[in-house]
């Protein structure tokens, strides 16, 4: 467990948090490519924190989790609780096992709803703990601080350049008082917005964030470009059942892909 927390305390901090039209997700990060926030379905994101390739694993298995339980059944069917339960169970084996050093990682798993009370934000921890949270969460090594600062300073209902002034604040200060400048090349963010049509996750990069850091909303991105669809259950021949699918993937087929994938990530 000490193994598992000092690791994820060398991490910088993610921040996590509701806003006027949906969730936003901030992180310190630097890397063009290497991505700590990323899409997971439709309304559904993910965030971590930790040893990049043992999240990515985690993040890519629930990638097709999401996928695989859409096509079989329903996309209604995929949600949030869904995919949080999938890496609780995961984690909370490998923690438990034998022989296996703990995952060194946090993970958030977001769901944006049709309005502000059906947002729904799951934090699991490498011990395969999972929390409901409620209006923001942190995670990293100054997540204490960053928490603090986050419940000083937050508003229900902001809009989204608000939210994510709040959210660089929080990050850029350190707990002596001293503040660093966090421009955009410097963060990765991105947000789950409920106003967008099917696919609700969208990148702020570039002068899009630039935008929004300066006090203003994000230029159009012809988000209303996909077409709207109907929130109606379409019945077809492979979604039909006679009984709902499990509350996720049976932990063990989920645990047994992802082993499958760490052998071949490390040639065995």
């Amino acid at each position: 467990a000490d193994y598992a927390r000092k690791g994820i305390a060398r991490g910088r901090s993610n921040v996590v948090l509701q806003y006027a039209d949906g969730i936003l997700f901030v992180a310190e990060n630097p890397s063009k490519a290497l991505h700590k926030i990323s899409e997971v379905y439709d309304r559904i994101a993910f965030a971590a924190v930790g040893r990049y390739n043992e999240f990515e694993n985690l993040r890519v298995a629930g990638v097709r989790l999401a996928d695989l339980t859409g096509y079989t059944y329903d996309r209604r069917d995929v949600t949030g609780r869904t995919i949080a339960n999938a890496y609780a169970q995961t984690l909370g084996a490998i923690f438990s096992g034998a022989g296996e050093k703990p995952y060194e990682v946090e993970i958030v798993v977001a769901e944006v709803g049709d309005t502000a009370e059906g947002d729904t934000i799951y934090r699991c921890t490498y011990d395969g703990s999972v929390a409901d949270e409620h209006s923001f969460v942190a995670m990293g090594g100054q997540a204490e601080h960053v928490t603090g600062l986050l419940r000083e300073r937050y508003r229900e209902g902001a809009p989204l350049s608000e939210a994510l002034h709040v959210a660089v604040g929080a990050l850029s200060q350190q707990p002596g008082g001293e503040v660093r400048q966090l421009g955009a090349e410097q963060l990765e963010v991105a947000t789950l917005d409920r106003n967008r049509t099917r696919r609700a996750f969208r990148r702020l990069i570039g002068a899009q964030l630039e935008a929004v850091l300066a006090n203003g909303a994000p230029p159009d991105d012809n988000s209303g470009s996909f077409p709207r669809i109907s929130r109606q259950r379409v019945i077809s021949p492979r979604s039909r059942r006679t009984s709902s699918p499990s509350a996720g993937w049976p932990p063990i087929a989920f645990s047994s892909w992802l082993a499958k994938t760490e052998m071949v990530d490390s040639g065995v």
